[in-house]
């Protein structure tokens, strides 16, 4: 239990820290006067004051908080900037959220970690499906997906669901020792229990081995990574809108479960881990929706297409405070819905 809360509250604190941190060094560099920066939220610690910004440690630590002028009249205020500069601020966060996960898978790679490799072996084959009109048969052994090698069924599926609808190239080596290669596109709706592409795995004859990359070519690795996990999440945000992906919502109760469970797996797993929340968290913040940054952006847009007229900061805020009672309506919800799910086992 230890181990789950601890775990949680610093790579929670580390993912919100810094996408605030992305609006802190933005405000600075647009001219807005930052009057707090805060560890945690209220109610207060203490806080000391350095320059014009206060810097406070609070009692709950979930993360933390930056609080900006937004006095229109005043020159230091962000409602006095530019369209261009407001919207620099309300999405520096999430790009720092964007970017940090290539420092943390970065440092995953780096981490010795176990990697099951053996032949990955066509067990059985569904009827009708992709696999079965390419011509697999069971007893073939996968060897390469699109030129990269397939050496457990992990990677194999994680191919198929970076490229669904999609044409892949794979090579297979049959039972009487010849190979082929063959194309099928994995599919975004198969029928249940049939995955994408409609083929049954196994991997024989394995080994685990420990795996790291150096610095220089965790960098490369990582920004791949990153941008599969990106794929990944357009591909579930397609598949919950097409109804082939379950709609299965965590609040904070499931996420802190989760956590634990891969805080136990090891150092390398949590900075994966942490890397994927960071990466949600900048593209959910940047999801059109009232309180939201991605909803104050929607404002900067609008103002553009009205040729520069702001729409009342009055109604602007009555919005965006609906959307935030709205949003926290919504996490008590799930959070209920996670206790729940706990306590059923």
């Amino acid at each position: 239990m230890l181990l789950t809360i601890v775990s949680f509250l610093i790579i929670f604190s580390i993912v919100v820290i810094s996408h605030e941190l992305g609006h802190f060094f933005s405000a600075k560099a647009i001219g807005v006067k930052v009057e707090e920066f805060g560890f945690g939220y209220p109610p207060k610690i203490f806080g000391r004051k350095f320059g014009q910004t206060e810097y406070s440690l609070n009692w709950l630590p979930l993360g933390g908080f930056v609080k900006v002028e937004d006095d229109p009249v005043n020159n230091k205020g962000l409602s006095s900037k530019s369209a261009g500069k407001r919207l620099l601020f309300f999405s520096a966060g999430a790009l720092v959220n964007a970017v940090l996960p290539i420092v943390l898978f970065a440092f995953a790679l780096m981490v010795p970690h176990d990697v099951l490799v053996g032949r990955v072996n066509v067990e059985e084959v569904v009827p009708d499906s992709p696999a079965a009109l390419a011509g697999l048969v069971a007893g073939d052994t996968i060897l390469s997906v699109n030129g990269t090698e397939i050496r457990n069924t992990s990677e194999f599926s994680r191919i198929s669901q970076l490229n669904l609808g999609q044409t892949i190239e794979i090579t297979i080596l049959h039972a009487d020792q010849t190979q082929s290669t063959v194309s099928l596109s994995p599919r975004w709706q198969p029928p249940a229990g049939e995955g994408p592409v409609g083929i049954s795995l196994q991997t024989l004859d394995y080994q685990i081995i420990s795996e790291s990359e150096s610095v220089l070519d965790s960098i490369p690795l990582s920004i791949k990574q990153n941008f599969e996990t990106l794929v990944l999440f357009k591909n579930s945000i397609l598949g919950l809108i097409m109804g082939s992906v379950p709609f299965d919502v965590v609040g904070p109760v499931g996420l802190a479960q989760m956590t634990g469970d891969v805080a136990r797996a090891g150092i390398g797993p949590l900075l994966e881990f942490t890397a994927f929340l960071s990466l949600n968290l900048a593209i959910i913040n940047l999801l059109p929706l009232p309180a939201l940054d991605g909803g104050r952006i929607l404002f900067v847009f609008i103002e553009w297409i009205r040729g520069g007229r702001r729409i009342s900061p009055r109604v602007e805020n009555l919005i965006h405070m609906t959307g935030f009672f709205l949003l926290i309506g919504l996490m008590l919800a799930v959070t209920f819905q996670d206790i729940i799910r706990i306590a059923q086992g």
